[in-house]
């Protein structure tokens, strides 16, 4: 699928960061007829800056905008001048021309100074690869 450049904004505990992120997705082996797994390589910069990676899980079909997907990413870096990582869990739906994108951050993920980590990160992806929150 390749790479995207988005721009993402995390919400939580009365704070904000905002930043980017360029995203790999390789397909994976998967043995369930219908559903697609992918593995996803991320890249945050911005107010978050670190690596990210998960795993995908992709149904539907996105080349006529119909689509779903569901994913964990964890992700291991710097937010706002704290160390440490946490995970994401995203929940994605496509039905064209519309599409509604979530990702929260797992209760009990954060480690280090990320510890007890709350929030959400809202996006929304302007032509195929832009992304305003």
């Amino acid at each position: 699928m390749g790479e995207e450049i988005r721009t993402a904004e995390v919400s939580g505990d009365m704070r904000t960061a905002r930043g980017t992120f360029e995203v790999s997705l390789e397909p994976a082996e998967h043995d369930q007829a219908g559903i697609r797994r992918m593995v996803i390589t991320k890249t945050w910069r911005g107010d978050l800056a670190g690596q990210g990676a998960g795993t995908m899980l992709a149904a539907g079909d996105p080349a006529t905008g119909m689509a779903g997907y569901v994913a964990v990413e964890t992700v291991d870096g710097e937010l706002d001048g704290l160390r440490g990582g946490f995970a994401f869990q995203q929940f994605g739906t496509m039905t064209a021309p519309d599409q509604q994108l979530r990702y929260e951050i797992v209760p009990g993920s954060g480690t280090a100074d990320l510890a007890g980590i709350t929030g959400t990160l809202d996006l929304e992806i302007i032509d195929g690869n832009t992304a305003t929150c």
